[in-house]
């Protein structure tokens, strides 16, 4: 079963990607490929049990389970050791990419307060965009009660589009709310 926000691109965003870019072949028009959510947590070093605690919330608002980051190298400045956990991250491809997107789109990032939208200038260059979120409690999956500490996030969405005008294009078809 799709999700609505697939079948909304594949019967109106990408045939009118299709015309506004002169595509000659279908598998040319820009597309989502993943999404990555990611929270680092420098302070785990200090209190471990954080990192518990944001694998559980990052779970809830995806739909999978997270992987834990250790870090590379042992820095003494930041009293850290190889093999530490510092953060974890998910990948997200497919329906669950799809579903996660309608929901930050839709439901999470109209709950940020004082939102007049995304900056278009977060594009790397080659179509993708990552977006900073402050904290969690704007996912309705988070319970207020629990949460211990606040955690920001990370959010880069990868796209097939060569250029940011692809990916900004392809981005607004989809509901993306941006700046004007």
């Amino acid at each position: 079963m799709a999700t609505r926000l697939k079948e909304r691109y594949l019967k109106q965003v990408a045939p009118e990607l299709r015309k506004q870019f002169a595509c000659s072949s279908p598998m040319a028009v820009p597309k989502l490929a993943k999404i990555t959510v990611n929270i680092g947590l420098g302070e785990a070093t200090l209190n471990p049990r954080l990192m518990d605690g944001a694998v559980l919330e990052l779970g809830l608002i995806v739909g999978q389970r997270p992987v834990v980051n250790k870090a590379k190298k042992s820095i003494s400045n930041f009293k850290l050791r190889q093999g530490m956990s510092i953060g974890c991250s998910v990948t997200l491809r497919g329906e669950r990419m799809y579903e996660f997107f309608d929901r930050l789109v839709n439901v999470a990032l109209p709950r940020v307060r004082d939102f007049r939208g995304l900056s278009t200038r977060s594009f790397d260059g080659r179509g993708n965009y990552t977006l900073g979120i402050r904290d969690q409690l704007i996912f309705p999956e988070i319970d207020y009660a629990k949460v211990e500490k606040m955690k920001g996030m990370n959010v880069t969405i990868a796209t097939t589009a060569r250029t940011d005008a692809e990916g900004l294009a392809l981005l607004k078809a989809m509901g993306m709310p941006f700046r004007q």
